[in-house]
């Protein structure tokens, strides 16, 4: 447990490193296709850095503000805040910040960089849906984000998947609208045609694949820390199951955050087996019961 602490902590800073070479690489390919001409190069570059910085400060508050959460005190919500007390009082951990989404659509997620500046927000569905036992492996595992600072890896997660489908944005815009100056005759043309028209289509799948493949460790991962927390794997298990059975779209679902949720908060599609940023719900049931004949 304290090794994947360890090595989320670490991840973050590569996460953040490898962020800026990548782009780095890419503006220099850009800068050479487009007849050397650097300053598109630098734009990535400080584009690349700066984005970084800020989504690693600003990535909490614009998940909270695109899920539409709003924040609610122990007196607002009684149930959802002893359940979550209990559970820092049996870890030793600090006391999150509530927050509350009006959806119907039962899911919950945690956000933050840090455990003292950490939030969760559950909707109004998971609330009419769980009982009592259920609910609190929900917070169990939500609050083993905040312990095992998959928080802070997730929130970059998310402002890199965000980056990167401005960066394609711009790259195509600059290929139509940017080539049209230059000698058409020029083979560079169609070259920096063909750049601009694939990194705009294979960018933001290559960035939903990190986003899969990060995702998904960490939720088998939190979902033990809450059976460990609980010492009632069962109560996760029942809770999955109804996720599983009676979970729907969120009304304000966004792919960008769809990994920070404790279920897959959008609709199935094409593609939605390739790039899933969850596991199998039967596959996190079968782990939880393996778990509990453990204890």
């Amino acid at each position: 447990m304290y090794s994947a602490i360890a090595r989320n902590k670490r991840n973050t800073w590569f996460i953040l490193v490898g962020f800026v070479l990548v782009l780095g690489a890419i503006g220099l390919l850009a800068g050479w296709l487009a007849g050397n001409n650097w300053w598109i190069t630098a734009f990535i570059l400080v584009f690349a850095a700066g984005y970084a910085t800020v989504q690693y400060f600003a990535a909490s508050r614009e998940a909270l503000a695109l899920s539409g959460a709003f924040p609610v005190t122990k007196e607002e919500a009684p149930r959802y805040y002893r359940i979550v007390e209990n559970l820092c009082i049996t870890t030793g951990s600090q006391m999150p910040a509530l927050y509350v989404v009006e959806d119907a659509a039962p899911n919950a997620f945690a956000t933050g960089t840090k455990p003292e500046n950490a939030a969760i927000t559950v909707t109004t569905g998971l609330f009419e849906l769980m009982t009592d036992r259920e609910l609190e492996g929900v917070l169990g595992h939500e609050l083993g984000h905040i312990r095992n600072y998959d928080i802070r890896v997730s929130l970059i997660v998310f402002g890199l998947v965000v980056a990167v489908g401005i960066l394609a944005d711009i790259l195509l815009r600059a290929t139509f609208f940017g080539g049209g100056r230059r000698d058409g005759n020029n083979p560079a043309q169609l070259v920096f045609l063909l750049f601009g028209i694939v990194a705009a289509i294979v960018a933001p799948l290559l960035a939903a694949g990190v986003q899969a493949a990060i995702s998904r460790q960490r939720e088998y991962l939190a979902d033990a820390t809450s059976a460990l927390t609980t010492r009632d794997p069962e109560g996760l298990a029942s809770a999955l199951g109804k996720l599983g059975e009676h979970g729907r779209p969120l009304r304000r679902g966004n792919t960008s955050m769809a990994h920070l949720w404790i279920a897959d908060p959008l609709r199935p599609g094409v593609m939605a087996r390739l790039f899933a940023t969850h596991p199998p719900i039967p596959d996190r049931i079968e782990r939880l019961h393996r778990i509990g004949g453990e204890f």
